[in-house]
């Protein structure tokens, strides 16, 4: 923390570069100076250059006073020596500017300018960045564009498209508090930048861009922490990348690294958007309204087709559009014309008037969590009356209330009346809707996961006992059904059969009907060959599926036959594991059985969960409904595949060598869950 507050707020800065005319030292210079910077700064060069006040140098080794930070710009090939001449000096933090290292294949250069900043223990920002800027300290070591002084935080990777949103902050005024473009990361990460801004008392927001990250697990741990304290709204790139991993498993094909990131980032309580538009509207939200207390949403417009479509896109952002209760549409009856409609969105229609927009608000908005207040204006009304409505109507009603006026040409002055009170103005009313769907979405995260609970999945206890799979090799059938009963893990009654007379007495022992299954290590996907044979209620049937199973596996290391009871009713889902390479063990559900790998219809959180974020789980999948019972069948037992949700995924910290595991199907019954298929594809490979 101390090399980030020498990062961000330092007194004595060097920067490390050329100052002739065009060149980015000078261009670093001209931008500091122009943004007032109180502290000193000088310049440190092979010739000893300077710019206008600011001396010039030619080592740091001259300096007699501590410098805090050093923005460099030299080349590539000086960047090495450039920090060891820091760090002998006891410079704490360093910005590298400088391009030339991994984005182009040079990580040879790379990994020597973090080994010369790790030996002095200098705080490494970049190399390959846009640099820095903290607007409560006028300090702006950036090519970009300086921003207005605000309560955002802007955490990019890309140097570019932090600049593109510096530059629309600056159009918007949407106020920074401070700016970071992390550019290669080889010192420090994302991550470093959540943590220290999760105690940073001058941001309320943080926006945030990545492409990847280097370590998935702490990466989580530090933006729950950050989400904790200040909604982090975060766009990922990157998320239509060719490819998925080849994988064994049906879990391992439905886990894909993207999918990963956004369970990754909801799970901690952020908010992931897809558009820089989106990022800049949200941050614009947080930093204007209180967080709504619930779903609940009223708008009030003075045009009916854009009331509809804002009120369509809400409810498919998940905002309750709820119709007033008696009483309130009762008291709107009482100073409303006939004409207007009170269901929700309240058509005031052309007609509209201040008192309206004013009395409207001031009645309803007890009832609900949020607002929207629209005018669609014409020349002849009075834009600045409705706004000033609207400003009365939610003044000291504690709710989030946003505003959609245009077109811009007429209702400029009524926009920055709004601005000036604190309710924000988007293009339209589906951007509105969107920004105070995204804000609830973050409450309610917050509400259901404080504490150390607000983010599972975010790594173990730590008194997890290590423990080892059965046997040394690919586990079968018969073993993975045995090792899931000693974890808890709800399994039919089976028995293994070598032969067709063993087969025999399995069915008699187990009862009429009988499901058998092909045993060998060597089938993974027993359906896919004909593998499983379903229905046998005698014993001919029995002797007959016996053989043909065993004409299957010749050739591939034939087991037997595993031997099950049929399960009757009951609906099928799958709970897998899966491991991703930068978040490690990810545990997935699904409905269809079979089917579920074509459908892809599932939810999935990085491991571990609790029972309660299993049940969100279940939630999300759209055809979960199923599972509560449909056409006058009876619900499944939901609580309990929440539990087997949770136990499933605590077994890859238990137990390191587990890659992959599917459970497919799952039978949900009304009073319990039986895993009637298990496959566990094991590894050497412990993360």
């Amino acid at each position: 923390m101390k090399g980030l507050e020498a990062l961000f707020s330092p007194h004595r800065v060097a920067l490390i570069g050329s100052m002739s005319p065009g060149k980015l030292g000078a261009e670093l210079a001209k931008q500091i100076l122009a943004g007032k910077f109180a502290g000193e700064l000088l310049a440190v060069n092979p010739k000893g250059e300077g710019w206008e006040s600011i001396p010039g140098r030619t080592s740091l080794s001259q300096e007699s006073h501590p410098v805090d930070l050093a923005v460099i710009v030299s080349p590539s090939s000086s960047v090495a020596g450039v920090l060891e001449d820091c760090g002998q000096a006891g410079v704490r933090a360093a910005v590298v500017i400088t391009s030339g290292f991994s984005e182009i294949g040079n990580r040879a250069g790379e990994e020597e300018i973090l080994r010369a900043a790790r030996k002095h223990g200098i705080c490494l920002v970049g190399p390959n960045c846009a640099g820095i800027a903290n607007t409560h300290w006028n300090f702006f070591p950036t090519l970009e564009l300086r921003p207005p002084q605000g309560s955002v935080a802007l955490v990019s990777q890309s140097g570019a498209l932090g600049g593109a949103v510096l530059a629309r902050s600056r159009e918007i005024g949407l106020g920074i508090s401070k700016f970071v473009s992390y550019g290669n990361g080889a010192g420090l990460s994302e991550a470093d930048f959540l943590e220290y801004l999760s105690g940073d008392p001058q941001t309320r927001v943080v926006a945030l861009y990545i492409e990847s990250v280097r370590d998935g697990r702490r990466f989580m741990h530090a933006l729950r922490g950050c989400c904790q304290v200040n909604p982090v709204v975060v766009i990922k790139a990157g998320r239509t990348s060719v490819g998925k991993r080849a994988t064994a498993s049906h879990t391992g094909s439905m886990a894909g690294s993207d999918e990963v990131y956004s369970a990754a980032i909801r799970q901690c309580g952020a908010i992931r958007v897809r558009t820089v538009e989106e990022m800049m509207d949200l941050c614009s939200g947080f930093v204007s309204m209180p967080l709504p207390a619930g779903r609940r949403f009223l708008i009030v417009t003075n045009s009916g087709g854009p009331g509809v479509l804002a009120a369509d896109w809400a409810e498919e952002q998940g905002l309750e559009v709820a119709q007033p209760s008696e009483a309130g549409q009762a008291a709107l009856r009482e100073f409303l014309p006939a004409h207007c409609a009170l269901k929700n969105p309240i058509d005031l229609t052309v007609e509209g008037t201040r008192e309206g927009f004013r009395r409207t608000l001031e009645t309803l908005l007890p009832e609900y969590d949020s607002a929207l207040a629209m005018n669609v204006s014409t020349p002849y009304l009075d834009s600045l009356g409705l706004a000033q409505g609207v400003i009365e109507g939610a003044s000291g009603s504690g709710k989030a209330v946003a505003a959609n006026f245009l077109p811009a040409e007429i209702a400029g002055e009524s926009v920055e009346a709004l601005k000036q009170a604190g309710i924000p103005n988007y293009e339209s009313g589906e951007r509105a809707a969107a920004v105070l769907a995204g804000m609830a979405r973050y409450a309610g995260l917050r509400a259901t996961r404080p504490g150390a609970g607000f983010a599972s999945g975010t790594g173990a206890s730590g008194d997890e006992p290590r423990m080892s799979l059965p046997g040394d090799g690919p586990l079968t059938e018969p073993e993975a059904m045995a090792w899931l009963s000693e974890n808890g893990v709800r399994v039919p009654d089976f028995r293994l059969a070598h032969n067709a007379d063993q087969a025999v007495q399995a069915c008699r022992e187990l009862g009429w009907p009988v499901v058998m299954k092909v045993v060998s290590p060597q089938i993974l996907h027993k359906s896919d060959v004909g593998g499983v044979v379903l229905g046998i209620r005698d014993e001919g049937g029995a002797r007959e599926a016996f053989h043909r199973l065993e004409k299957i596996g010749r050739d591939k290391d034939f087991r037997g036959v595993l031997v099950t009871a049929q399960l009757q009713g009951g609906r099928e889902v799958l709970v897998g594991l899966s491991r991703d390479a930068q978040f490690g063990p990810v545990v997935v559900f699904g409905l269809g059985g079979i089917y579920t790998e074509i459908l892809k219809d599932v939810s999935l959180r990085t491991a571990p969960v609790d029972d309660s974020e299993a049940m969100q789980m279940i939630r999300e999948v759209r055809s979960s409904k199923l599972l509560m019972g449909a056409r006058g069948e009876p619900p499944g037992d939901i609580r309990a595949l929440a539990v087997l949700i949770s136990r499933v995924s605590q077994l890859p910290l238990r137990y390191p060598e587990v890659a992959e595991l599917d459970l497919n199907p799952v039978f949900v019954f009304s009073d319990g869950v039986v895993a009637a298929d298990a496959r566990v594809i094991r590894t050497p490979f412990i993360r």
